[in-house]
């Protein structure tokens, strides 16, 4: 029996092939969709001789066969046994399912054993994996330079200072006489609290606690002058160099001169403490060590400066001397080893070198400062005598003070703006600017609790500044030594 059409001729000749899918079955969605596509209109090719019935159908049929593409790779993380992983590796290699002829070889076994010996069984030292043995501390006096190097290339902003520091002096003193002279030494601050200052030919001691303002001494030679004063450390004994070539010790606390030293031929314009080891640096040039326990006291000298002897300081262990001269040196001398030459002469600075101070923290860090032709801070270590770092402070640099509980210093300035300056270190940020002095200032000491820092200047006022406020809470019982309010003056002067 024949039927006629095409449509049914279709279907009965496709019916026998069992690659085509039933009309009546639900499709996949990548084939509905593959049909989809071909159905589309498509451009016409008036080369082909199919008819339309026949083309529909054979793309059907390769459709068919052609497997799917995914679009993205999902994990089967049944196939991850993470705890298994982690047993295997803290238990060694022995337990992992290997072939018993690799396990039992013994290039194998070697080779377990030693994994567990550097990695699990071994002494601390010989682990690859210990965190908890630190890093061998450095040499004595190492420095890294990469890391100076660093902070001097650092351009970021530093954090402002969290505490207040204040502008303005707490309290201004009236300091007539004083001589504005920048290689003299003038002011120091005991470990008692009294404050020495010398004007013109006497030395008066202001008490931080009471305010109570006495005269020690005065020189009755016409045209004689106090040249520089230095507290020992214990604070009850005052060293005094005289411009008439003498050293004279003081007891504060009597007020009686307990003894006259001459063994310098011009001026001493820098005394140093050291215990009982007295230190004077004189204008020609010589530094003597004097031993106030005994009648001839001149233990030793130093002749390294060609010229006047303006800064000198001991180091916090008593170990290391260190002077500067106006011929632009600085010298570090080792008394222990009785030598006569510097352990390090240092030749960084073009003008007079004053300023001196040795960390309080870091036993063999000093910084100096230059003066008005020169104008830096310099940081040296005194181990190798290497300079570490210099900043241009583009001003003269009469003093230098470290702080005793932060990490930072202060530097007292001349022209042009007269100034106090508040360091950080190592980065050398400025913190603050203290102004006031309508002069230079010529000198400046610290008070023993590190709060409070004194500056006096060529306009003969001795100003006091709270640079450095403890962080610690204060004691009810601790005294309170300023009590008066900023800027009241009191006359140091006794006429």
């Amino acid at each position: 029996m024949a039927y006629h059409g095409q449509d049914f001729e279709v279907e009965g000749s496709s019916s026998t092939r069992f690659t085509t899918p039933l009309k009546n079955s639900v499709l996949p969605r990548w084939q509905r969709k593959a049909l989809e596509q071909q159905q589309q209109p498509q451009p016409q090719s008036y080369s082909s001789a199919s008819t339309p019935g026949k083309s529909l159908l054979s793309s059907s049929s390769s459709s068919s066969s052609t497997t799917p593409h995914a679009d993205r790779f999902i994990p089967n993380r049944s196939t991850m046994d993470m705890e298994a992983s982690s047993y295997n590796l803290l238990e060694g290699l022995d337990h992992l399912s290997l072939d018993q002829s690799t396990t039992s070889s013994p290039t194998h076994l070697k080779y377990q054993q030693d994994v567990a010996a550097h990695l699990f069984e071994g002494a601390e030292s010989a682990k690859v994996l210990a965190f908890k043995n630190k890093a061998p501390a450095p040499r004595d006096g190492y420095q890294n330079h990469m890391k100076v190097l660093y902070t001097q290339n650092h351009t970021s902003k530093v954090a402002k200072s969290a505490r207040h520091i204040p502008q303005r002096c707490v309290k201004t003193l009236d300091a007539p006489e004083l001589l504005d002279d920048f290689y003299l030494n003038l002011l120091d601050w005991s470990s008692v609290n009294v404050l020495a200052i010398a004007l013109g030919r006497a030395v008066y001691l202001w008490n931080a606690e009471t305010e109570a303002v006495d005269q020690l001494m005065e020189l009755a030679g016409e045209g004689e002058h106090v040249t520089s004063v230095s507290w020992i450390q214990e604070g009850g004994y005052l060293a005094v160099g005289t411009s008439n070539c003498e050293l004279q010790i003081w007891d504060a606390e009597t007020g009686k001169k307990l003894r006259t030293i001459r063994n310098s031929t011009s001026r001493i314009g820098s005394v140093s403490w050291n215990e009982h080891i007295i230190s004077a640096g004189s204008r020609s040039g010589l530094i003597t060590n004097n031993d106030v326990r005994i009648a001839s006291s001149l233990v030793s000298s130093f002749n390294g400066h060609s010229e006047e002897v303006c800064g000198l300081r001991w180091s916090p262990d008593g170990g290391l001397l260190a002077s500067g001269g106006n011929d632009n040196l600085v010298n570090i001398w080792d008394l222990r080893h009785s030598q006569t030459q510097a352990k390090f002469s240092m030749t960084h600075h073009t003008s007079a070198v004053k300023a001196l101070a040795w960390c309080p923290w870091q036993a063999n860090l000093l910084a100096t400062g230059g003066g008005t032709g020169d104008r830096h801070i310099r940081f040296w270590n005194t181990v190798d005598g290497s300079c570490l770092n210099a900043i241009d402070t583009s001003s003269q640099v009469s003093s230098l003070m470290w702080s005793k509980e932060y990490r930072e210093i202060v530097s007292s300035h001349g022209f042009a703006q007269n100034q106090l300056s508040i360091w950080k270190y190592p980065t050398m940020a400025k913190v603050a600017d203290l102004t006031g002095h309508t002069s230079r200032v010529l000198s400046m000491t610290i008070s023993p609790d590190g709060q409070h820092v004194a500056s006096a200047g060529a306009d003969e006022t001795v100003r006091i500044w709270k640079c450095f406020e403890s962080a610690a809470p204060v004691k009810k019982a601790t005294k309170v030594p300023f009590k008066s309010s900023q800027g009241v003056n009191t006359s140091l002067s006794i006429r």
